[in-house]
């Protein structure tokens, strides 16, 4: 059995000593009441056999499942300014109409309360029904960097990520679910809502998260960490803007989304995330222009029973993971996101896809099966 995994410096607080022992206890006794009957078989062969065995509870001894043949990965991109003369026309045109629209009001009319708009909305606990509705137009700036999005009223950062109350599942104690939960919102939070991920660097923190036992996974993200390609792209998992180029204004981003168990198919706890994390940035090169880049992710992670499969006791396994891009040039692959400023010109190749609203929740992340890389109807 493994020790406890080694803590990055978070601002969430740690996983309490209790939560560890109870599970380290556990899981003792699972192991014993089921040793092992055959060794080890090749990660691809065991996959074979779940395959044409689903359903069937896997005899002796087994590799936990290849996250290949789990994975049902999307790999969407979106861009946006090819979509935006027309609003902007509009916008232009509601000023003219309504002048204390304009961020100060220097016409001397009386503006809505920042804190009023900000009034936190509910957590989402259901897809919702439909996209959010339209918000007046305001040009973002460095106070305000979430003016004329859907986002202002969305959680900050981590703030955003709610937990379901935990309980026992299948051979898993109420605390050992617990600490799977925590350790999906660690990785949520360290690949998407750490600053040192978000400039570039190694999400350490993420990655100690996931099963090193798990076949073919890490080595997949160290490639795309090291060497990015089309084929190895890390974006799919870690949000990541290039420090050269741009910065994120302040220290917040916007979170909406929701995190749910059930018991898996693979003997274990079935832990599904889909959450919206909404970025503004703004170059490096002295400009003011702030605009934003909008990324949905849905993951389906897995904790795995350790007296059925060979994995490492407390550490997740990937099942699928899927992302949505809004605001980042199309056909670039250098592991980083590139948004595009109405004011440059847009960079990366033209869009082939349609058109989407990225702040829209209500459907499965890929459906309609197109995967071009398309525009945003707003960011």
């Amino acid at each position: 059995m493994s020790d406890k995994p080694a803590e990055e410096p978070s601002s969430h607080p740690e996983i309490p000593d209790d939560v560890w022992e109870q599970f380290a206890r556990d899981t003792e006794r699972d192991i014993r009441a089921s040793a092992p009957k055959e060794p080890s078989a090749r990660a691809r062969e065991v996959s074979e056999r779940l395959k044409k065995n689903k359903g069937a509870e896997p005899e002796g001894w087994r590799t936990g499942p290849a996250w290949q043949e789990m994975n049902g990965r999307a790999r969407r991109r979106r861009r946006v300014w090819a979509v935006l003369g027309l609003p902007l026309a509009i916008a232009v045109a509601v000023v003219a109409m309504k002048p204390s629209l304009i961020p100060g009001d220097p016409f001397g009319g009386t503006a809505e309360s920042d804190s009023a708009e900000a009034s936190p909305l509910a957590p989402e606990t259901a897809a919702p029904t439909a996209a959010p509705s339209a918000v007046d137009p305001e040009t973002p700036t460095l106070d305000r960097p979430f003016a004329g999005s859907p986002a202002l009223n969305w959680a900050d950062g981590a703030a955003g990520i709610d937990l379901p109350q935990a309980k026992a599942v299948g051979v898993f104690s109420k605390s050992q679910v617990q600490l799977a939960l925590k350790q999906a919102e660690k990785l949520l939070v360290d690949a998407n809502l750490d600053p040192k991920t978000t400039a570039g660097a190694r999400p350490t923190a993420a990655l100690a998260v996931l099963d090193p036992k798990q076949p073919g996974m890490i080595a997949d993200l160290n490639t795309s960490l090291n060497t990015p390609t089309k084929a190895h792209d890390p974006l799919m998992m870690f949000s990541r803007f290039d420090p050269k180029g741009v910065r994120l204004v302040g220290d917040v981003v916007k979170t909406r989304g929701r995190i749910a168990f059930k018991k898996g198919e693979h003997s274990g706890v079935l832990i599904h995330a889909d959450y919206t994390f909404v970025y503004p940035v703004v170059r490096t090169d002295g400009s003011t222009e702030v605009t934003r880049t909008i990324v949905r992710r849905v993951l389906d992670l897995q904790l795995l029973d350790p007296a059925r499969y060979q994995v490492t006791p407390g550490r997740l396994s990937v099942v699928r993971y899927d992302a949505d891009f809004g605001n980042s040039a199309c056909e670039v692959y250098d592991g980083f996101f590139h948004p595009d400023f109405p004011s440059a010109e847009p960079t990366g190749a033209a869009p082939s896809g349609p058109t989407t609203d990225p702040y829209d929740r209500s459907k499965d992340i890929g459906e309609g099966g197109d995967e071009a890389c398309g525009t945003v109807s707003r960011t």
